[in-house]
């Protein structure tokens, strides 16, 4: 396997703690430094079929952004289907899974002058199948940056958890990057999460100001989850939502939620609600909701259909009732995706201004 282009990985301390966000920043601070970035993620739990292979999603993302000119199965050599750690058990194949990974991880650093590798989650994620972060990041040979969500003694407890078991693979940790820090508190826990690493032998590589764009998830990838059709094709179906609100009230009491940004979840039989959504829609400019959510499949009117077909904002027709479209709003893991253009600039420039990119490159 090759073991002289340059290579970082990049782990986290649990799921969704900003590991792609930080991985598609780093990309494009890297290539300030070295024009060819390579990306692999050896194993994928997210994944998209594409040409009848299964490629993990953050992969897609990478290669959209950056047209990094490796074929897709190379940058994700393994996903993780359903039935995937069943048969792993049954038969155990850790030496096939090794080869494909180091094989992949050959052509990926092909005529490039540094590879970023991307884990799936905290240290111990594979474990079951003999390939943990920990493993991957000895098997490619890798010093290994942790992400972590922000904070002091919570972070810095997990940390220590994934430390300990990079440190038992052999693998050098050369650094944190502590994400999604409240803006007011950022000097305090800078200052505190430095001391604190400090005292496991781990350098603070970068705070990160918390960005609520990038927590927040598009119409569209709401329409995606709920499976709902869109009654309308004026709105921007890629408009973020800042806020969610149930219209179970009265009309005049949900009148006042009508603001910029709003998700708007009512039922379809709910005309009273929809006619006071248009007819407030029609003064407004930049400030309009982000959308409306009709609920358990609950179509409305002719009438009301007509008016729909004229408002400014996307209204998607769900089939789940209003309290489980809320649920899964509420719950929805918001991923950034090929056109999230301004959430894809917004990043480069937070980990450009925030991460210590010379420290990481003399860390390796």
């Amino acid at each position: 396997m090759n073991t002289t282009t340059p290579r970082v990985f990049i782990a986290a301390t649990r799921q969704n703690d900003g590991k792609t966000t930080v991985s598609l920043g780093l990309i494009a601070a890297l290539q300030q430094h070295f024009p060819r970035v390579g990306y692999i993620k050896p194993v994928g739990q997210r994944f998209v079929q594409i040409e009848e292979q299964n490629i993990d999603e953050d992969t897609v993302l990478m290669d959209s952004v950056y047209d990094l000119n490796c074929p897709l199965r190379d940058m994700s050599p393994i996903a993780v289907e359903p039935d995937f750690t069943r048969k792993y058990l049954e038969s155990s194949n850790n030496d096939a899974l090794v080869k494909k990974i180091k094989k992949a991880f050959d052509r990926v650093a092909w005529e490039k002058d540094f590879v970023l590798c991307e884990g799936s989650g905290h240290a111990g994620v594979g474990s079951v199948f003999d390939l943990s972060n920990a493993q991957i990041a000895k098997i490619l040979r890798a010093k290994v940056i942790i992400v972590s969500q922000g904070g002091i003694g919570k972070p810095i407890d997990e940390i220590s958890l994934n430390q300990a078991l990079f440190e038992r693979e052999g693998v050098e940790i050369i650094g944190v990057i502590l994400n999604k820090v409240l803006g007011q508190k950022l000097d305090h826990i800078a200052d505190f999460a430095r001391r604190g690493l400090k005292r496991k032998g781990l350098e603070l590589l970068g705070v990160i100001p918390h960005q609520r764009i990038l927590s927040s998830p598009t119409v569209g990838s709401i329409r995606e989850e709920l499976n709902a059709e869109l009654l309308n094709e004026n709105g921007n179906i890629r408009g973020l939502v800042e806020d969610v609100i149930v219209g179970a009230m009265g009309v005049h009491n949900a009148m006042p939620f009508f603001r910029r940004g709003v998700l708007l979840i009512t039922p379809g039989d709910r005309e009273d609600i929809l006619l006071a959504a248009c007819a407030d829609l029609a003064g407004q400019a930049d400030e309009k909701m982000a959308g409306i959510v009709l609920t358990a499949n609950l179509r409305p009117g002719p009438s009301v259909l007509k008016m729909i077909q004229s408002m400014p904002i996307p209204v998607l027709l769900a089939a789940q009732d209003s309290y489980e479209v809320a649920s899964r709003v509420h719950d929805l893991t918001v991923k950034t995706r090929p056109n999230d253009a301004e959430k894809i600039s917004l990043i480069r420039d937070l980990i450009a201004k925030n991460v210590d990119i010379e420290a990481i490159l003399k860390a390796l």
